[in-house]
Order: structure tokens, then C-alpha cells, then sequence
């Protein structure tokens, strides 16, 4: 978990679309949000106040290889638009916390 986020960042996730899609709609939450092809458009509400936009695309890379295993690797570009820090870190801090996956 990261302490701040810009408003404009990227990021490798180890995943496949379809598992990508599958975690969303949790890491979302309650905010209303469309899919157009390999992005999503997320409007950000808290007590039905509009705070902003945050926009998601994603494209499928070459997978991570370490010795033999193979591991499906999607790039996931993050766009906030008239949130401010705190508001980028409230958001993606449940975000991040349901997407998180490891074992352990």
C-alpha cells in the first residue's frame, strides 16, 4: 500500500482480464461506474456528493517469467480527475486492499 497517490499513475498487476474483471466490481465499491472495451470510467460520490472522475484502461503484456513459471501480466492505467490527495487516497486504499493477492 502506498502512502499517496498522483492523480496520473500506471502499474503492472499479475493477473488476466478476466481475472481483473472478476475483483473489480469489489475494489469499486458502491461508486457507479461504466466498461467500455478495456476501460472503466468511475464516477466517485460520498454521501451523494460528486468528488470526481477516476478513469482505468488496461492492456494485456507480455507475461512475467521466472525460471519456468509464467505469470499473466496486465498494464492498468489510473487517471483521477478533481479529487484531491486525500480523497485519490481514501479511494485507492480499498482499492488496492481488494485487489491485494498473495499467499502466506
Amino acid at each position: 500500500m502506498q502512502s499517496a497517490y498522483d492523480a496520473v499513475f500506471s502499474r503492472e498487476m499479475g493477473c488476466t482480464e478476466a481475472e481483473w474483471l472478476g475483483w473489480l466490481p469489489a475494489a469499486i465499491g458502491t461508486h457507479a461506474w461504466q466498461r467500455d472495451a478495456s476501460s472503466v470510467r468511475i464516477t466517485l460520490q460520498e454521501d451523494d456528493v460528486l468528488l470526481g472522475l477516476l478513469h482505468i484502461d488496461w492492456q494485456q503484456t507480455a507475461p512475467r517469467a521466472i525460471a519456468q513459471v509464467r505469470i499473466p501480466c496486465l498494464k492498468v492505467n489510473f487517471r483521477f480527475d478533481g479529487l484531491d490527495a486525500a480523497q485519490r487516497y481514501r479511494f485507492m486504499r480499498r482499492f488496492d486492499l481488494y485487489m491485494q493477492r498473495g499467499g502466506g
